[in-house]
């Protein structure tokens, strides 16, 4: 039996469709469910996992925080646990029967460690067994029929980079969280995360932070002036100062102009806009956050559409199409439907040299359109990713945009003026990749000597504004400059600081929080907070993927890199408690007490349950309720009305909860409570009324017993109200409808 494995359920599903041509069986084993067909004498089983269906972990004699200091984590075993049980349990059985297992995960460090993964649960009930690996950048027949054909070796070196990945993250991230949240009294749910990649990206958005806070802003006045052309047409035009830092000069000068302008120069040009590179992770995330999307969802609807089939494999650094690619038989999938038109002007030329990026990898390509979807099948925020990458493939083809420019000079009352103008003369890749287009600015058609009217002059006042913070897009792009994290992995660690209420909002704003932690790392143990550690370990795991260092080697120099590191901590362990303590206190602080003007705090009662409390209790008891879970994130936006700040609260796996200011909610919750009491009180009167008046019958069908039939005898009667039957003599009712005597009179009596 010929076992295949694949990383996802999904993707053996599409696997096994492929390759038996739709002639499968769908068989459950030990409560999972494989996919298996004949194939030329052999059985085949296609079998997928859920990932990782391993994990490491400590011993369970590590796991008492207490009792194990965080520097033995250092040194400890690690063992490997089953997270699938099921799965494991049914690759054992199947396992036991192959004569041969082809490893179909997804080809990179962490697909090839899958792949070892099971591997070696295999082996180690049938060490004869023969395996191999197949690669491919898309789930088509194309690509599959290819990849099975074309069978390789695992890559052993590429799996221990992946493994040793996961070793340092899980003794670094380990160890260091747990010596900073015993030493800020920080356990259960609010421990701190500590990480080897994670901290010095929330050093570089906490740094930006400072920089933002210790920037001077300035004012400053903008010069502009309203002309008008003798057809009529208005345009503004600014002074070549550009900016004036002192009010009086720019009110001196503006005193003086006159109302007539003079065009004293005026230069036309075109300019080439060179059409964008192909997709490699960094920057398709960083065109679908232009578009509204997270790092984290982009990733996660590529990775759905990669699945089905409709795009390549999503996780790759490379930005050159390889030769072995048929660009134009792709482009040709495109000739019919929704993108026919821009296909075929692409079909039209003879030949097609696409733009290439300076990131050249042999894994994967640039992420290209697989297949051709219809909307119909997919969701809205599928569609929009599908679109923008097949937009973007086309747009790699096409021709440079060519913009006309138009730079002009003006001259009022020997004082100089500009404006410039551009507009699209020829639309090339921007027609394919519309997305973030710039508009165009047209001037008038302006020659040297014409004299213009100066209808009216505007000062704007402004200010210098501080450095942007990151986006998550910008902040992706500077980690990879930086050697932190991988294309897997940026996106994830971005995720980590939302969730552990490190940072909130996009752009990036780093809570109180973060700041102690920081502040406290950069202060007391600079290594973990610089970016050179992680990214010379990110380095060195590149080379086991090549065969170059072995993983033992890597493993040990990491360990020695972290004992180091806790000499730091360790020798400054009463600064860090007092540091991140005193941190730690300010990130509780909500504001002024309106009734003492004592500071308000997060508190906790004795029995556990937390509000907001005054530090002048027990003189002051004033307080304010908070939910009962969450991590409560305190903001720097202030309640114009209480002076408290606004709070969010965050529960990992949900959607962050805006609570806002902390006193407005309880007076809003107090006023639904009122209305709510208000409204039931209403109820329980009114159903107290009812029982002693009961309610009246509005329609004829409202009497228990008469239905349509009933009613339209009525109805030829004169009757179609309860009231008009309640007024009627019964016995002569009875002769005109032919209904019983006896069943008008009840229902008479039964009409309130």
């Amino acid at each position: 039996m010929h076992l295949i494995i694949a990383e996802k359920h999904i993707a053996a599903k599409r696997i096994a469709t492929i390759l038996s041509a739709g002639k499968l069986s769908q068989v459950r084993v030990n409560g999972v469910d494989t996919y298996q067909f004949q194939d030329e004498n052999e059985q085949k089983v296609v079998i997928g996992l859920s990932g990782h269906i391993v994990k490491l972990d400590f011993p369970s004699c590590y796991n008492n925080w207490q009792k194990v200091e965080a520097r033995e984590l250092i040194d400890a075993d690690i063992i490997t646990v089953s997270t699938e049980v099921r799965i494991v349990a049914a690759l054992k059985k199947l396992g036991k029967e192959a004569t041969r297992v082809t490893i179909a995960t997804d080809y990179d460090r962490e697909g090839e460690l899958i792949g070892v993964e099971a591997l070696d649960i295999i082996r180690n009930i049938n060490p004869d067994v023969h395996f191999d690996r197949v690669h491919y950048s898309a789930i088509t027949p194309k690509e599959i029929t290819s990849a099975f054909k074309n069978v390789s070796k695992i890559d052993f070196n590429l799996a221990d980079a992946g493994h040793s990945r996961q070793v340092i993250d899980l003794v670094w991230g380990a160890s260091l969280t747990r010596f900073m949240s015993l030493a800020a009294g920080r356990l259960g749910k609010l421990f701190l995360s500590v990480g080897r990649v994670q901290s010095p990206t929330l050093t570089l958005i906490v740094d930006k932070e400072k920089e933002r806070q210790a920037f001077e802003i300035k004012p400053y006045w903008e010069l502009y002036a309203l002309l008008i052309d003798k057809k009529g047409n208005d345009f503004k035009v600014q002074h070549v100062n550009r900016r004036f830092w002192e009010k009086k000069e720019v009110d001196a000068l503006v005193s003086k102009l006159g109302k007539i302008a003079i065009v004293t120069e005026v230069v036309t040009s075109t300019k080439q806009d060179i059409p964008p590179i192909p997709f490699n992770t960094t920057e398709f995330i960083t065109a679908a956050s232009s578009l509204g999307f997270t790092p984290a969802s982009a990733m996660r609807i590529a990775e759905a559409l990669y699945i089905q089939g409709f795009i390549s494999y999503p996780r790759t650094d490379n930005t050159v199409y390889p030769a072995t690619l048929d660009l134009r038989a792709m482009i040709e999938v495109f000739a019919k439907g929704t993108f026919k038109e821009y296909a075929e002007k692409l079909l039209a030329k003879e030949k097609l040299e696409p733009t290439r990026g300076k990131k050249e990898t042999t894994d994967h390509p640039p992420i290209y359109p697989a297949s051709l979807a219809k909307k119909s099948e997919l969701n809205e925020q599928e569609w929009k990713i599908y679109e923008m990458v097949v937009r973007r493939f086309f747009a790699t083809f096409a021709e440079p945009a060519i913009w006309e420019t138009i730079k002009a000079k003006f001259e009022i009352t020997s004082e100089e003026f500009s404006a410039t103008g551009a507009r699209l003369v020829e639309a090339g890749w921007r027609w394919y990749y519309p997305y973030n287009a710039p508009e165009d600015r047209l001037l008038p058609s302006l020659k040297e000597g014409d004299e213009l009217i100066v209808r009216e002059t505007e000062i704007i006042n402004k200010e210098t504004q501080p450095p942007g913070r990151y986006g998550q897009g910008r902040l992706i792009r500077i980690m990879e400059e930086l050697g932190l994290g991988t294309k897997a992995t940026r996106h994830e660690i971005i995720s980590k600081l939302y969730s552990r209420a490190y940072v909130h909002g996009n752009p990036l704003q780093p809570t109180k929080t973060a700041y102690a932690v920081v502040e406290t790392l950069e202060k007391y143990a600079p290594t973990i907070s610089k970016p050179e550690m992680t990214s010379k370990l990110e380095a060195d795991m590149d080379k086991i993927a090549e065969g170059l260092i072995p993983e033992k080697e890597v493993l040990k120099e990491s360990r020695e890199m972290l004992h180091s590191i806790f000499n730091e901590l360790e020798n400054n362990k009463d600064k860090i408690i007092e540091s991140l303590r005193a941190g730690l206190r300010e990130d509780k602080m909500i504001g002024t007490c309106p009734a003492c003007g004592s500071v308000l705090m997060v508190m906790r009662s004795k029995k556990g349950s937390r509000f907001i409390g005054c530090q002048g209790y027990p003189d002051c008891s004033f307080s304010l309720p908070l939910p009962k879970s969450g991590q409560v994130m305190v903001t720097d936006k202030l309640c114009e009305e209480h002076g408290l700040y606004n709070i969010r609260i965050v529960t990992e796996g949900k959607k962050t909860w805006n609570l806002g200011c902390p006193h407005c909610n309880f007076k809003e919750w107090q006023q639904s409570l009122r209305e709510s009491n208000e409204i039931k009180k209403e109820k329980e009167e009114s159903n107290l009324l009812s029982e002693h008046n009961p309610k009246k019958t509005k329609k004829i069908t409202d009497i228990k017993g008469i239905g349509k039939v009933t009613a339209e005898k009525f109805d030829n009667v004169g009757i179609s109200r309860p009231e008009d039957l309640k007024n009627r003599d019964a016995e002569e009712l009875a002769k005109l409808t032919n209904i019983s005597i006896n069943k008008i009179k009840e229902w008479q009596e039964n009409i309130a």
